[in-house]
């Protein structure tokens, strides 16, 4: 069954998940996150079917989130790297994890730590923050419209706006 496409949408969230809402492709941008680079290691890593693999890594390509290079120890062989574009998911794949960690993690405890390499200090939570650094809600944030609005974003943004701060 064909999925709906999100790409017409004026709405940057729907667009995003258009390209990398599938499971699996954020998976792999993760795995990539962890220094896996050949298709044998997605494979194992992730124990996704080669056909399923192959499809969202070429899928991963096109949208250029993923690059193919050629590996220096293995002669004719290719691996895969995240491009600039695939390197700005990488708060995206924290803040999904963090919110894991807070909400999933077996009795409260998560697997993993994030730590700054070069202090060994523990990675801050990613919120949305105020300009002096505040943590916001979404009940603290109002909607403005971008220099790419149209009238149906002017619309949406005044709907929403009323609805979660009571004015427009």
């Amino acid at each position: 069954m064909q999925r709906k496409s999100f790409s017409g949408m004026n709405c940057s969230i729907a667009r995003a998940l258009d390209e990398v809402g599938e499971w699996w492709s954020l998976l792999i941008v993760r795995e990539c996150t962890q220094g896996a680079r050949r298709f044998d290691e997605f494979q194992r890593e992730l124990g996704i079917a080669r056909n399923i693999l192959t499809a969202r890594l070429q899928r991963l390509t096109e949208l250029g989130i993923v690059e193919r290079f050629e590996l220096e120890e293995r002669a004719n062989t290719e691996g895969y790297r995240l491009t600039p574009k695939g390197e700005d998911l990488y708060p995206v794949i924290v803040a999904l994890m963090q919110w894991g960690d807070r909400w999933l993690a077996p009795d409260c405890k998560p697997r993993t730590a994030l730590v700054e390499d070069a202090t060994g200090e523990p990675v801050e939570p990613i919120v949305v923050r105020a300009k002096g650094g505040r943590p916001l809600s979404y009940h603290e944030v109002r909607f403005a419209p971008g220099p790419g609005a149209t009238a149906h974003t002017h619309e949406v943004i005044d709907g929403r706006n009323r609805k979660v701060l009571g004015h427009a």
